[in-house]
């Protein structure tokens, strides 16, 4: 098996095509990292750094701060120009989509020819606009660290207090202006690279914590390069058992699908004639992806942080439990978590599949799903069908993303080892390297080469 797939990447390098795009890909990914290390001008970023690699050591390394560094890929840690990240590119397209599907203007738009051209420039606009606004929020936030980091850190601005409004314009356009570049970036790699651009913009960061993760696993069974007295081999077989356990069920439900059948009638189109044929409809089980863990977390960064900041200012003792049973890692936090990740699977299922405008496509195209009638009955049909999948497709999310929250909290496990477990780290990674390897795999094929997925196709039923 390992030499087939030497073999096959050995392949991918003698299709010149596919080798210029993989080294296109690999340059432009390198400069992705480049923008997460610039730092600000006017900036301590060193400060900072300590800052957050004495979090890590401390195991306080997770909430709100944790996840948006993670999708930086490190930038906010050393306040770089990149440290807004790819994100406001991808919640103003995730922004656009929901509009999309409750705004019949824009619904009729993105069906029109070059509609869909219109709807990305509408993205483009917007994420400028939420680079001006959250580059204000990250700027304001780097001249009071102590409320934002906590009162361990000094000042990060290296300015006067007669220039901070000169810090906070050219803070502001140059955290805007790294937004934009990275996204120019993640275009130029889905347009001449390989795989999708944006995505692996955030892949790239992610795998660059996989060094500080390596270091701290094994500070955690030999400390300062001695053997633990207490090492348990069980313990650390047990944990590549996990890792192992948690990649192949990722990689298992990111593939499995529910195929439909569809059948298609013979029809006439002026003079031509189109004979039927079957065909199916594939409905994936992670319809929603990673999005329902990561809207999950964005609304439970907050709850505590207000009833924490009610409870010391007010000093009342009730807010002040609450905040504490609302801390990440609680018992009442895992449980409204993994709720709440069940409610926004259902919710962007619901906003993104419309089963209507399926079933009425194949009722004008002559296809129907046998023993299904067409129309409404195709309809609830397939909201039943998506229905079921979407529930296992949830149920998974959940553990997954509940298994780095536990290893963190309850086995002391460090959190730069934790978060390779599970959550939205593992499920960016895993999905994205599937789509590369499919993109990889089409180029394989055409060159009559044998691919990396031949034998790892899932054909799940639900």
């Amino acid at each position: 098996m390992f030499a087939a797939i030497t073999n096959t990447f050995t392949n991918c390098f003698k299709i010149p095509e596919l080798k210029s795009r993989i080294f296109f890909t690999m340059a432009l990914l390198a400069i992705c990292r480049l923008i997460a290390f610039v730092r600000v001008p006017g900036l301590d970023g060193v400060a900072l750094t300590k800052f957050f690699e004495d979090q890590a050591k401390t195991g306080s390394g997770g909430g709100m701060l944790g996840m948006y560094s993670l999708f930086t890929g490190g930038a906010l840690e050393h306040c770089a120009v990149g440290a807004l990240g790819i994100m406001p590119y991808i919640s103003a397209t995730i922004i656009i989509q929901l509009l999309t599907a409750v705004i019949p203007q824009l619904s009729k738009l993105a069906r029109e020819e070059g509609g869909r051209t219109k709807i990305i420039q509408y993205g483009r606009y917007l994420t400028v606009l939420l680079c001006l606004g959250q580059g204000a929020v990250m700027a304001i936030g780097w001249e009071r660290p102590q409320s934002v980091f906590g009162p361990n850190i000094g000042r990060l601005v290296l300015y006067s207090d007669g220039y901070l409004w000169w810090y906070r314009i050219q803070t502001v356009l140059m955290l805007t202006s790294g937004t934009m570049l990275l996204m120019w970036l993640g275009e130029q790699i889905s347009e001449r690279g390989i795989g999708n651009g944006v995505s692996l913009v955030i892949t790239i960061g992610i795998l660059a914590r996989l060094p500080a993760a390596a270091t701290a696993l094994k500070d955690m069974f030999f400390p300062g390069g001695n053997l633990q007295s207490e090492f348990n081999p069980g313990h650390a077989a047990a944990l590549v058992l996990l890792l192992a356990g948690v990649i192949a069920g990722v990689i298992a439900v990111t593939q499995a699908q529910r195929k439909i059948p569809v059948q298609y009638a013979q029809r006439a189109v002026g003079r031509k004639v189109y004979s039927g044929g079957t065909s199916f409809m594939p409905l994936r089980v992670n319809y929603a992806g990673v999005m329902p863990i990561i809207f999950a977390q964005a609304i439970l960064m907050f709850p505590q942080k207000i009833f924490l900041f009610l409870g010391n200012s007010f000093d009342v003792k009730f807010f002040k439990e609450i905040a504490t049973m609302l801390a990440e890692g609680a018992f009442l936090y895992i449980l409204l978590y993994g709720l709440m990740i069940l409610f926004f699977s259902y919710f962007w299922v619901a906003t993104q599949f419309n089963e209507l405008q399926i079933a009425d496509d194949l009722k004008k195209n002559g296809g129907y799903i046998p023993g299904v009638r067409p129309g409404q009955a195709t309809s609830d049909y397939l909201h039943h069908a998506m229905s079921r999948i979407t529930l296992a497709g949830a149920i998974f999310l959940t553990v997954i993303a509940v298994i780095p929250i536990i290893l963190s909290r309850e086995m002391k496990i460090p959190y730069q080892v934790a978060t390779f477990f599970g959550g939205t780290s593992m499920l960016i990674i895993v999905g994205v390297m599937l789509d590369t390897m499919r993109q990889v795999e089409s180029h394989l094929l055409m060159r009559h080469y044998d691919g990396f997925l031949k034998k790892g196709k899932l054909r799940g039923r639900f």
